[in-house]
């Protein structure tokens, strides 16, 4: 099996995404920074909004295209399928650091924590999604899976 991303058959700008993934990194180092867990909700809350709402409202998405604008980036469009699967996971993520935080957990929320830095680091600079080697894997092991 050939190693894929999840097709959406519909396209994004995928520069858009990539500053994206700055802001997502700005959120999750300014919790490390301040422990102010404000940080975790907005991610959250951005990743929800995106995902089962509408992108426009998203607070990450207008900065992102704000940014965009000010650098003067061009657009290229990628599918929106991979870019859906990881704002699956960085939801999952936000979620995931919320807790630990709640609980006190720091040594698992520095793990967590480095985790999504990296993988919206790797976005952010190479253009590479983490998420898409995953989906290969789940493919693997469950077939039938779909995003």
């Amino acid at each position: 099996m050939a190693q894929s991303c999840p097709i959406a058959f519909k396209h994004i700008d995928g520069n858009l995404a990539r500053i994206g993934a700055f802001f997502v990194l700005l959120c999750v180092l300014g919790y490390l920074v301040t422990s102010m867990t404000i940080f975790l909700y907005i991610l959250a809350l951005d990743f929800s909004t995106r995902l089962y709402w509408k992108k426009e409202f998203s607070i990450i998405y207008q900065l992102s295209k704000i940014l965009k604008k000010i650098l003067k980036v061009k657009t290229y469009m990628t599918d929106a399928g991979a870019k859906r699967l990881a704002a699956q996971f960085g939801l999952q993520f936000s979620i995931i650091l919320i807790i630990e935080a709640q609980l006190g957990l720091d040594i698992a929320l520095n793990i967590t924590a480095f985790i999504l830095i990296s993988c919206a680091s790797l976005e952010l600079l190479f253009d590479y999604c983490i998420g898409c080697k995953v989906y290969h894997i789940i493919k693997k092991v469950y077939p039938n899976f779909h995003t």
